[in-house]
């Protein structure tokens, strides 16, 4: 084995335990159901190959996000009715188009810049002067300030605490039980319900706020904050979780002194590590129509499972130079109708965290950065670090 296949084959080995140590028994139990689809007595149809699996979310005649097993058992007992987590049709494509200036580019890369670029540079700072990082701890803190944005609050409020709150509704969650018991409901709503005062008040502030900007775009109070509780509960999660993954990848297999030393192939590197990583490694549909998803008859009620991480990893090892991730089309995000609205939020805070990697990386010449700790975290509905820390290596 050559040191890049040895490299490679480190990455995956790492990620494989972040996987496991998130889903000891639900993911080696749907990479073990053979085929690229097949109806599992309990759970419901299966489907682990990319192009069914895309078919699947482009045919909202059929498969909705509403419905027993989809997303609406989740969320609507927690947001309500009328979020974009469980629209389906002419409202939901109504409150997209209201929501959509809110990530042009121009407006998420002003908002990560302000919430994040402090920070972000100290993170550089600290790094380029030898000192040990724990870039989860990091990411929890750049999630915590964008959720004051989201929700209007005070920047002195933002701290780890906040974090842990708001994650700890998404951390009530699991694959085996996609819904919240009673006890649980209760939580997430005391939880979002004092986030939700706080955005309702900005909500009739100024537009410096995002639920102020929210009234300006004509949103109404109630579709602004159930906007905001959407943003909070799927966008903290997934960004804390791939973040450090990405790092790791970049470190373990030996790219990241490769970006820094020539940054064309970036874009490709942070798409791979999306498509091998998958932060949200399922998604969920209820039929309401009969329809094929290849051998397989899906029958009304029954609930689809789209194994998105099995069908991403399918494409092969982590390669920017080759980019099997290009052919996805970004499917870790979705598809059609319900393509990840913060997508670009999510892609701007991703790049100003990897651009300061490259620079320290690169300042550092043969140095760079490696890992020099890592424990995964048990037990969460996201596969994600407990902690990676960081450090500059010994040229």
């Amino acid at each position: 084995m050559s040191r890049v296949e040895a490299s490679v084959a480190l990455a995956r080995r790492n990620e494989e335990r972040v996987l496991r140590a998130a889903h000891p028994i639900a993911y080696p139990a749907v990479r073990a159901i053979p085929g690229p689809v097949r109806r599992v007595p309990g759970l419901g149809v299966v489907v682990k190959d990319a192009t069914l699996l895309r078919g699947v979310l482009m045919d909202t005649a059929s498969f909705t996000k509403n419905g027993p097993g989809a997303p609406s058992d989740l969320w609507t007992p927690v947001l309500g009715p009328r979020v974009l987590l469980n629209m389906e049709g002419e409202e939901h494509l109504a409150l997209r188009r209201k929501l959509g200036p809110l990530f042009a580019p121009a407006f998420v890369e002003a908002l990560v810049a302000d919430s994040l670029g402090e920070a972000t540079r100290e993170l550089a700072d600290r790094l380029g002067h030898g000192e040990r990082v724990d870039l989860v701890a990091h990411a929890r803190r750049g999630a915590s300030a964008v959720i004051s944005r989201l929700v209007g609050l005070d920047s002195d409020v933002v701290d780890d605490e906040l974090f842990a709150r708001v994650s700890a509704v998404t951390g009530f969650v699991s694959l085996a039980r996609p819904r919240l018991t009673p006890r649980q409901l209760g939580v997430a709503r005391g939880i979002l319900s004092e986030l939700g005062e706080h955005a309702a008040r900005a909500y009739h502030g100024d537009e410096s706020t995002v639920p102020g900007r929210m009234r300006a775009l004509g949103l109404d109070e109630r579709e602004a904050l159930g906007a905001v509780g959407a943003f909070v509960l799927t966008g903290t999660e997934t960004i804390v979780s791939f973040v450090p993954r990405l790092a790791a990848i970049l470190c373990d297999s030996g790219w990241l002194p490769r970006l820094a030393a020539d940054r064309s192939l970036v874009d490709a590197a942070v798409a791979e590590a999306l498509r091998v990583t998958t932060p949200s490694p399922v998604m969920l549909r209820s039929t309401i129509a009969a329809a094929r998803v290849g051998d397989v008859t899906a029958r009304p009620g029954e609930r689809v499972i789209l194994a998105t991480f099995a069908a991403n990893q399918a494409l092969g090892e982590f390669d920017p130079s080759v980019n099997a991730a290009a052919q996805l089309k970004q499917l870790w995000f979705g598809a059609g109708a319900h393509y990840c609205l913060g997508a670009p939020l999510a892609m701007a805070q991703i790049r100003l965290t990897l651009d300061a990697l490259l620079g320290v990386a690169g300042a550092r010449g043969g140095a760079g950065l490696r890992v020099a700790a890592r424990r995964p975290a048990r037990g969460v509905l996201i596969p994600s670090y407990a902690s990676l820390v960081l450090e500059a290596g010994r040229a």
